[in-house]
């Protein structure tokens, strides 16, 4: 049948996540990080979703489709209330990481490699003295958690800002375009965790590379939720 139905431009798509939270239906997943209409015999059509994107991925489209069965959706519904997910973020559902036994006793001490305070993107001030030259780590604060290394492999020689998209107020983009821009930074690295939404930290620091107007080399690391790096 001919109907409307939501269409997911997965080239805008920054893989935060927030339409999959706000289908109730369960329409829509997350794969590879990026949205995707996975049922469209969910999909009632009412665009839950659109304004919950924060970068306008998503848009109605009248095609061929198969009818809306709420049937389906209230069965899936029912099956997925036996294991719900807090907040509707799929980065919540509870996981238990099994490691090797580390040998005892542990009496050294790992020195940290943090050079500044403080290191939350909302608390660091714009125009401190340590930005000078500064190559910039961006990190979503799990992924020290995650990664048993994190100070010798990603903070040392590296100026350290943390956060988390999910549960800070706010957009980063605009804090991290003042200090780009206002600044003589050299490198920004980002590590983020799988999850989709950490796609919102590096979608922050790419909207700021790309407001202060200038040509900075970056990359982007991540990290699965067992503490791997994947790319």
């Amino acid at each position: 049948m001919i109907r409307k139905i939501i269409k997911i431009d997965t080239d805008k798509c920054n893989g935060c996540g927030a339409c999959a939270a706000a289908c109730h239906e369960g329409a829509i997943e997350m794969m590879d990080g990026k949205a995707r209409l996975t049922r469209e015999d969910y999909c009632d059509g009412l665009g839950d979703c659109l304004p919950a994107c924060p970068v306008d991925a998503i848009s109605f489209e009248e095609r061929e489709a198969p009818a809306y069965d709420e049937q389906a959706v209230l069965a899936n519904k029912k099956k997925q209330a036996a294991a719900p997910l807090p907040c509707g973020c799929p980065g919540t559902a509870a996981k238990a990481i099994r490691r090797e036994t580390i040998p005892q006793p542990m009496a050294r001490q790992v020195a940290s490699r943090l050079t500044q305070w403080p290191c939350q993107i909302k608390l660091v001030p714009v125009n401190a003295p340590y930005f000078d030259e500064a190559n910039l780590l961006v990190a979503a604060d799990c992924t020290a958690f995650a990664y048993g290394n994190f100070h010798q492999d990603f903070i040392r020689n590296h100026i350290t800002l943390i956060g988390c998209p999910k549960l800070d107020e706010g957009d980063y983009a605009e804090k991290l375009t003042q200090i780009i821009a206002t600044n003589n930074i050299k490198s920004v690295k980002v590590v983020r965790m799988e999850v989709p939404c950490c796609g919102g930290i590096e979608n922050a620091v790419k909207r700021a590379l790309q407001a202060s107007g200038k040509f900075i080399p970056w990359q982007v690391i991540t990290l699965s939720t067992d503490g791997k790096i994947l790319e």
